[in-house]
């Protein structure tokens, strides 16, 4: 599930996976493994991304929808 909302956020922010793969600092093709499910993202990568799009982890993992961090 959390591998489709990384794309959609990806999106959303008009970035491109080299983009993202540039910020996280590792390669397109491992940033594209996250993105499609195939390899799964480490936490500080979760973390890092979440904190880029202003987004809970939570909501990252598709545990709820609502996009706000605790707090807020």
């Amino acid at each position: 599930m959390y591998y489709r909302r990384i794309r959609d956020l990806r999106t959303d922010h008009d970035l491109r996976q080299i983009d993202v793969a540039e910020f996280l600092g590792c390669h397109e093709g491992v940033y594209r493994r996250y993105e499609n499910g195939v390899r799964e993202i480490p936490l500080w990568a979760l973390m890092k991304l979440a904190e880029r799009y202003d987004v809970s982890v939570d909501y990252m993992l598709g545990i709820t929808d609502n996009r706000r961090k605790y707090g807020e």
